[in-house]
């Protein structure tokens, strides 16, 4: 995979933070900083978006029928069923 240089600029406090993180060894250098923050952010917004998506599923699937006890007791029969509780 190739890689792009980029320049980029922080506070001093932002400096004295990577700074830190590198050395309790948490990274080894800025970059593998850098790039744990990136993964990190791509995966918090593909969570997002598999939420968001949900969210728009169940919106478009109309109101139920089911009165609020008959879900509830669903939903324990599938936590059952898979093991969950």
């Amino acid at each position: 995979m190739a890689t792009i240089r980029k320049t980029v600029t922080f506070t001093e406090q932002q400096d004295h933070w990577i700074k830190s993180q590198i050395k309790i060894g948490e990274y080894t250098n800025d970059s593998e900083y850098l790039r744990d923050l990136v993964r990190q952010d791509q995966v918090k917004k593909s969570k997002f978006e598999s939420l968001k998506s949900a969210i728009q599923i169940g919106l478009e699937s109309g109101i139920s029928e089911n009165s609020v006890l008959d879900i509830m007791k669903e939903v324990e029969h599938r936590m059952k069923a898979d093991g969950r509780l």
